[in-house]
């Protein structure tokens, strides 16, 4: 593997015969602003990392406000024969904004421009908006945008649209491609184009691909009236695989809640020693489930058919009284990645997506491969759906980091070896890209290939994530 987790930095590639001196791109900065092109190593060094690796220091960095101004960045890259790397707020949990090579990283922060369309339940978004003001925008009118990953606060929309995140309403409401209508990008060779989704759906195909394809610079989203009802409960589990076993059992008597999320006992006494909230520190699991709607008879029917099965097996429910019990429940599950980074130097997160069938077992495999190899492994995520999210907890000076990816790459064998995937909202980025050799056939790998080479056939954007090269040996 290529990615760095906290040593030496990785190494850069030579830059290509065909760039051009510095000069130019201090030219650049004279057309853009001295604000938008930063080229001082400490500025630089600024946008070599994301939420879980640390690259190479860019080439230099852009700050665009505008989409002529990306077109303007791509053919300057093209000139100088630079790769470019397409970053949002560097959140991400996968390695998929960190540059492997002298790059330019375009920093999306500045492209900030946000319209709601109340008639049309449309909101039009340039890539830095941050994902919660899209709901914030839209409250007054009575709609809201579902999609919520953890980080809604922090992360930004176009990271959203490159790793096509989830988040707890993903369940019952969907992910973020299910909520694009159009995507304007610019494509590797600075041209612009707009989709919708018709014939081939390359919406779709932009929408995850994690800045390989494309830079994307507007997104046409779909928004939701807000239910008028939501109830909230908390089951605890004396034993992990029974959260799991519950899930399964509620769904299937016909449940569909708008929030389905699980918490194992290292995230919840992490989050405890963080936030104090009373959670039970005792509990093996916990299961946190919203039920909304406009019918508050269902609403609350969905919630009893969702306590009845915790209760059947094993668990004790608690049911939010008001809105301040229930936010207090929520804020604990949003909590869990700060709180679990204070538990050791250094953490690897999982993202695997099971069948719903097997999370049983699957959780069950993943707390046995923590004590096989004698490391913390804490598990939380978007259990609805069969999205889990192990973290393996580590000290650097203390555990061997190749022991570290080792249980890594056996947790990634449980999801598959169950029907599973190796990423249901992070992404593949740098973390997962050795291990696609496992997750998918080489026929298949080579069609992939393909695509990327028909999106960029100098392979120019974000190289080195998501496709293993054809030669390489896997981690």
């Amino acid at each position: 593997m290529t990615l760095n987790l906290g040593k030496k930095p990785l190494k850069p590639a030579p830059r290509p015969e065909s760039a051009e001196p510095a000069q130019t791109a201090r030219e650049l900065q004279a057309r853009l602003g001295r604000e938008k092109v930063l080229l001082e190593l400490a500025q630089r060094r600024n946008y070599s990392y994301d939420g879980i690796a640390m690259g190479v220091t860019p080439t230099l960095v852009v700050l665009p406000t505008s989409t002529a101004e990306v077109v303007e960045v791509v053919r300057f890259a093209n000139r100088v024969g630079l790769p470019l790397v397409a970053r949002g707020a560097a959140s991400g949990l996968s390695g998929g904004a960190v540059p492997v090579q002298e790059s330019i990283v375009v920093s999306f922060t500045r492209m900030t421009g946000l319209q709601i369309d109340p008639q049309a339940r449309l909101a039009t978004v340039q890539p830095g908006v941050v994902t919660l003001q899209i709901s914030e925008q839209a409250r007054p009118y009575g709609l809201c945008y579902p999609p919520d990953p953890a980080s809604f606060r922090t992360s930004t929309i176009g990271g959203n649209l490159a790793e096509n995140a989830g988040g707890p309403m993903c369940f019952k409401k969907g992910v973020t491609g299910d909520y694009v209508v159009e995507l304007e990008f610019v494509d590797y060779s600075g041209a612009v184009h707009r989709l919708r989704r018709e014939a081939y759906d390359l919406v779709g195909l932009l929408v995850g691909s994690e800045g390989t394809l494309g830079l994307i610079t507007e997104a046409r989203l779909r928004l939701e009236p807000i239910p008028r009802y939501t109830r909230t409960l908390m089951a605890i589990f004396s034993e992990v695989g029974q959260a799991a076993e519950a899930v399964s059992e509620a769904i299937a008597a016909g449940a569909v809640p708008s929030k389905l999320e699980f918490m194992d006992n290292g995230c919840i006494n992490a989050v405890e020693d963080y936030l104090k909230l009373g959670l039970p520190r005792q509990a093996a699991a916990i299961l946190l489930v919203d039920t909304d709607g406009d019918d508050p008879v269902v609403v609350e029917e969905e919630l009893a058919w969702v306590a009845e099965a915790c209760q059947k097996h094993g668990a004790s429910v608690r049911i939010a009284q008001n809105s301040a019990e229930s936010e207090a429940l929520w804020k604990a599950r949003r909590s869990i990645s700060p709180a679990i980074g204070a538990i050791k130097p250094k953490r690897l997160n999982e993202d695997i997506a099971v069948p719903r069938s097997s999370l049983p077992e699957v959780v069950r495999a993943v707390e046995a491969l923590g004590r096989q190899y004698g490391l913390r492994v804490v598990q939380f995520g978007h259990i609805g759906d069969g999205n889990l999210h192990p973290n393996v907890l580590y000290d650097p000076k203390a555990d061997a980091e190749e022991k570290v990816w080792e249980l890594l790459h056996e947790i990634a064998r449980v999801a598959l070896r169950h029907g599973g995937v190796l990423s249901g909202e992070h992404g593949i980025g740098l973390m997962k890209r050795d291990f696609m050799r496992e997750a998918v056939d080489p026929t298949t790998l080579e069609a992939l290939r393909r695509v990327k080479v028909a999106f960029d056939p100098e392979h120019r954007l974000n190289p080195g994530k998501v496709l293993p090269e054809a030669n390489s040996q896997a981690h």
